[in-house]
């Protein structure tokens, strides 16, 4: 009788982890571009930046959007990055159902950095 709720109790957590890590993974991966970025990087080398420090996120990779890149000096390098986490554990629909499907079986998490080229 309390297996069912320990079992989601466990699913929960380890989907919060995850979650957790690819935030701060997605985060990281802005930060690190828009830095190569302020110190004269092109948009395919920060691109190319982003995706390798996020290569470790499960399924696709994600996206990448920069602004600016190769501006002139004082003016600003923008990178923004989204990434779909997928829900690993079956607990998609319970959570859309509390929710009110507000959250869905997909999360998206992006993250925007901005700094000024040097």
């Amino acid at each position: 009788m309390v297996l069912p709720i320990f079992l989601v109790l466990v699913f929960a957590i380890v989907d919060f982890g995850m979650g957790l890590n690819a935030w701060i993974t997605v985060t990281n991966s802005a930060r690190e571009g828009v830095r190569l970025g302020a110190v004269g990087g092109t948009t395919s080398a920060i691109q190319t930046k982003v995706l390798g420090t996020a290569a470790t996120l499960p399924g696709t990779p994600p996206t990448v959007t920069v602004t600016n890149a190769q501006g002139t000096p004082g003016t600003s390098v923008k990178v923004h990055v989204v990434y779909h986490y997928n829900f690993i554990s079956p607990l998609s629909s319970l959570v859309s159902f509390v929710s009110g499907d507000n959250v869905g079986p997909t999360l998206n998490i992006s993250s925007d950095a901005e700094m000024r080229l040097e």
